[in-house]
């Protein structure tokens, strides 16, 4: 191999986890799947209502590319996790535990997004490859991103 081709993964070492290790991490990925409606939905309610000042289901549904019956399931998913509340014909509001979930979810964003711009990735990529890393980055990478980007590039701080 030349110093110009990229090393892939199987290149460098072989994947030999234990069966059950393997099971918990594809057992992570679909806990991550499950909370990743909410996680979306919170986080674009909490930038409409900063953006618009309300957050209307028909605005939802535009964002998310999805039909307002599918905004209203949703949001009576999103009602009985006690992340949301609404009034009928209403506007969907945050409540305290949405809130924070929102800004959870928001910080998250932001540090992929930064991170990857920081390896050369345009903003435009960066943003929606983020949509779906966001959802999966653990704890312990999201930190190890901020680290980097902290040593390299301290004016990105959070």
């Amino acid at each position: 191999m030349n110093d110009q081709q990229p090393q892939l993964r199987d290149d460098l070492v072989p994947d030999t986890r234990a069966p059950e290790t393997q099971a918990d991490g594809f057992a992570t990925v679909r806990l991550a799947h499950e909370s990743e409606m909410a996680e979306d939905y919170v986080e674009l309610i909490a930038e409409l209502i900063e953006n618009l000042g309300e957050a209307r289901p028909v605005d939802i549904a535009e964002r998310l590319g999805v039909k307002p019956p599918t905004v209203s399931k949703n949001i009576g998913r999103l009602k009985k996790m006690g992340l949301v509340s609404r009034l009928r014909y209403r506007s969907v509001f945050l409540t305290d535990e949405g809130q924070i979930l929102a800004g959870a979810c928001r910080r998250r964003h932001r540090i992929v997004v930064a991170f990857l711009i920081s390896l050369g990735v345009d903003e435009e990529t960066a943003e929606r490859d983020a949509e779906g890393i966001e959802h999966h980055v653990s704890d312990v990478t999201l930190a190890a991103f901020e680290d980097q980007m902290d040593e390299h590039y301290p004016q990105t701080k959070s």
